[in-house]
């Protein structure tokens, strides 16, 4: 029997990345996967057969997660074809780098819109349903540079340090009716945006790190099942670094 089994786990942006790496670890415990990403396409649909693989309930959901009205939309009908929402992973975002002095404010908006106002959205239209429920774990996908911050990424990680706090209020607002709030913050994890990187840039990076290896999808995977899961019926409002103990 799965760690995860019988529960239904909605996730955002999942259709690709560490999203996509979260609802099938999920699956693999036994959840059924609801997940969301601006579009549904070849790669949403071939996602949603793989979770289905696993023998689970399965199904993506096109949504643009920054918009308030699509989003209570969205979860009134996962709500309806899955029965409960007993996890929520915020894990939609995006990244528009630059120097504070060369930032455009469509540039600060866009970031701030889709990586924390999202996560308002979907913890908005999901609480009520956990609270009915009292039971759930809401999980915010953060980063390191929401907890150290990074030059050249202001916006990104105002709003990751803002999925932090965001997760503490929550904890603290609904603790009481047996919902648990988290965040995991990756490091340098292994993807299609860091393959693209330079070499030498990698390389660098990677010697930076105790561990002296990038991170991987799954292992971001395997803390969110932890949160999703009993196992950490006793957690709630944490953070917790998973960088290689990059920033220790």
């Amino acid at each position: 029997m799965g760690l995860l089994e019988g529960k239904t786990a909605l996730v955002t942006g999942a259709a690709r990345g560490i999203g996509k790496a979260i609802a099938l670890k999920f699956a693999s415990e036994g959840a059924n996967v609801a997940f969301t990403d601006l579009v549904i396409d070849e790669n949403g649909k071939a996602t949603e057969d793989e979770i289905a693989a696993f023998g689970v309930k399965a199904k993506g959901y096109a949504s643009n997660a920054a918009d308030f009205a699509q989003t209570e939309q969205v979860v009134n009908q996962v709500k309806e074809d899955f029965g409960s929402i007993d996890i929520l992973v915020n894990n939609a975002g995006i990244t528009k780098d630059g120097l504070m002095m060369r930032m455009t404010e469509a540039q600060w908006d866009a970031v701030i819109n889709v990586n924390l106002k999202s996560a308002f959205n979907f913890i908005h239209a999901c609480t009520p349903i956990m609270m009915r429920q009292r039971s759930g774990s809401i999980i915010n996908m953060s980063s390191v540079v929401g907890v150290h911050g990074n030059a050249g990424q202001c916006n990104y990680a105002a709003s990751k340090a803002g999925l932090i706090a965001l997760a503490k209020s929550i904890g603290q607002e609904i603790g009481s009716r047996g919902i648990r709030a988290n965040a995991i913050a990756p490091g340098f994890i292994d993807t299609a945006m860091t393959q693209a990187l330079p070499e030498d840039i990698r390389k660098a990076w990677i010697q930076n790190i105790p561990l002296r290896r990038a991170g991987t999808v799954e292992d971001i995977a395997n803390v969110a099942t932890f949160l999703a899961s009993d196992l950490s019926s006793y957690v709630t409002g944490q953070v917790i670094q998973v960088d290689g103990g990059m920033n220790m």
